[in-house]
C-alpha cells in the first residue's frame, strides 16, 4: 500500500518475511532504532517504509556473508544498524554523500572534504583555525603528561582541555557544533609536541600544521600531498567501532568534545587504532632483514595476524590503500617501504592468504618512508576521523534521544537468591 505521499508501506508480516525474522523481531528492530514504524489511524497495527526494510535486509545479508577470511557477522541476528546519509560502502568502493570518496579526496584538501561531509556543500579554500585560548589550554594540559605518553593520550587530554575552554560547548545547534569542530581539529594538531621544524606548520593548511608533529624531516610538496590525501581518505568509513561510540554519546546528547573523546577512547583499543603501528614495525623489520618471507613466517608461526592486510568490508584491495600507493609511487624516499609492503602482500598471496593490502599498510609506507614514529599512523587516523565523528554526531543529534539503548540479554542466575 502507498500513503498520501506515495511512500510504499508494508505490514509487519511482510516486513518479517523480507528480513527473514519473526514478527516479534521486527518490533525489536524498531526498539533499537533500526526501523521506524507508523501506527494506523485505529491504532491496531503498524506499517513500515518498504525501502527502509529492504535496505536493512540488504545490509544484513551483506554483513552476514562477510568477505573471505573473516567470520560472519551477527547482523542478521539483530546486530545494531544505524541509518546514515554520510558514507556508503559497496562493491569495493566507498562514497561520501553519494560522491566517490577516493575521487573527492584526490581532488580536494582534507578541510574541504570535511566541510562536504558535514554540510553537503563544498567550501573551496576552507581553513580551520585554533582559538588562542583553547590552544593554550590544550598545550598546557598536554605538556603536563609524562614524556612516554602516546598520541591518543595527548589527543584525549587536548580535547578535554579545549572543551573546558569553550563555554558554548553545550549548544548542540548545527552552526555551533560546526564552529566547535573547525576550532577543535587544529587545536588537537597544535597541542601535539613538535618533532620537526616549526616553520613548516605556519600557512594554515592542516597537513602542514600536522607535519612537524610527525616528522623531523623537511617535507617536499609531494610528501605533503600524500599526507593530505591520507587525512581526506580517512575522514569517515561508516560505522567503525569508534564511530558507533560517538553515535552512542551523541544519542545521550553529549557535546561535540565529549563525543570526540568517546571516539578516541574506542580508537585506542588494540583491535581498532593500533593496526598502523603494527604495520609500521613490520615494514621496518622487513627492510632490516632484507625480505618479507621470514618476517611473515614468524608472524604465522606465532599465530599472529599479519598486519595491514584484509578488511571485512572489501573483498579486494582497500580503495584507500590503492589511492595512497598510487600517490606514494613517485616519491623516491617511499621506494623501499613500498617494495616491502608489496612483498608482504605477494608472500601472503602466493600462500593463498586471500587478503589484500588495507589502508593501515599504506599509512605504514608513508610513516616509514618519511621518518615518522611507529605511532604516527594513529595520529593521522585520529585527527582525520575527528571530522567524521562530528558528522555522525550532527546526524545523531537529529534523531530521537537515547535511541542507542539496546536491551540486555540476561544470562545470570535467576532470582530470587538469598542475600550474600
Amino acid at each position: 500500500m502507498n500513503d498520501e505521499s506515495g511512500e510504499r508501506r508494508i505490514g509487519t508480516q511482510e516486513a518479517a518475511r523480507l528480513l527473514g525474522v519473526k514478527p516479534a523481531t521486527v518490533y525489536a528492530y524498531v526498539s533499537r532504532g533500526q526501523l521506524t514504524s507508523r501506527r494506523d489511524p485505529v491504532g491496531r497495527s503498524s506499517s513500515f517504509d518498504a525501502r527502509e526494510v529492504e535496505a536493512l535486509a540488504r545490509r544484513s545479508r551483506r554483513e552476514a556473508a562477510g568477505p573471505p577470511g573473516f567470520a560472519a557477522s551477527a547482523a542478521s541476528a539483530g546486530e545494531l544498524s544505524v541509518r546514515t546519509a554520510l558514507t556508503l560502502i559497496e562493491s569495493d568502493r566507498y562514497y561520501f554523500r553519494g560522491v566517490d570518496a577516493v575521487e573527492l579526496a584526490s581532488r580536494y584538501r582534507y578541510e574541504e572534504v570535511a566541510e562536504w561531509l558535514w554540510t553537503g556543500t563544498l567550501v573551496r579554500g576552507a581553513r580551520f583555525t585554533a582559538p588562542p585560548e583553547s590552544l593554550a589550554a590544550a598545550r598546557r594540559a598536554v605538556a603536563a603528561l609524562p614524556e612516554h605518553s602516546g598520541p591518543i593520550d595527548r589527543l584525549r587530554v587536548a580535547v578535554a582541555a579545549a572543551a573546558v575552554a569553550d563555554p558554548l560547548r553545550f549548544d548542540l545547534s548545527e552552526p555551533s557544533v560546526l564552529d566547535s569542530a573547525r576550532a577543535l581539529i587544529p587545536t588537537l594538531v597544535g597541542a601535539l609536541p613538535e618533532v620537526g621544524p616549526a616553520q613548516w606548520g605556519g600557512d594554515g593548511r592542516l597537513s602542514r600544521q600536522l607535519w612537524p608533529r610527525l616528522s623531523a624531516l623537511d617535507p617536499d610538496p609531494d610528501a605533503l600531498a600524500v599526507l593530505d590525501l591520507a587525512l581526506a581518505l580517512l575522514t569517515d568509513h561508516d560505522l567503525a567501532a569508534s564511530t558507533l561510540a560517538v553515535r552512542v554519546a551523541a544519542s545521550a546528547r553529549a557535546h561535540p568534545y565529549a563525543v570526540v573523546s568517546a571516539g578516541l577512547g574506542a580508537l585506542e583499543g588494540p583491535l581498532h587504532g593500533a593496526a598502523g603501528r603494527l604495520a609500521h614495525r613490520m615494514l621496518v623489520e622487513v627492510l632490516e632483514r632484507g625480505g618479507a618471507a621470514p618476517v611473515v613466517a614468524e608472524y604465522l608461526r606465532a599465530g599472529r595476524r599479519v598486519p595491514g592486510l584484509g578488511h571485512r568490508l572489501y573483498e579486494g584491495e582497500d580503495p584507500r590503500a590503492t589511492a595512497l600507493f598510487a600517490r606514494l609511487e613517485p616519491l623516491a624516499q617511499a621506494g623501499p617501504a613500498l617494495g616491502a609492503a608489496r612483498e608482504v602482500a605477494g608472500v601472503m598471496a602466493r600462500h593463498g592468504g586471500g587478503l589484500y593490502p588495507n589502508v593501515d599498510l599504506a599509512l605504514a609506507v608513508l610513516t616509514v618512508s618519511c621518518g615518522m614514529a611507529p605511532e604516527a599512523g594513529e595520529t593521522v587516523f585520529a585527527v582525520a576521523r575527528t571530522a567524521g565523528w562530528i558528522a555522525h554526531a550532527l546526524e545523531e543529534y537529529e534523531e530521537r534521544p537515547l535511541r542507542m539503548r539496546p536491551s540486555g540479554q540476561y544470562h545470570g542466575p535467576r532470582p530470587p537468591r538469598p542475600l550474600p
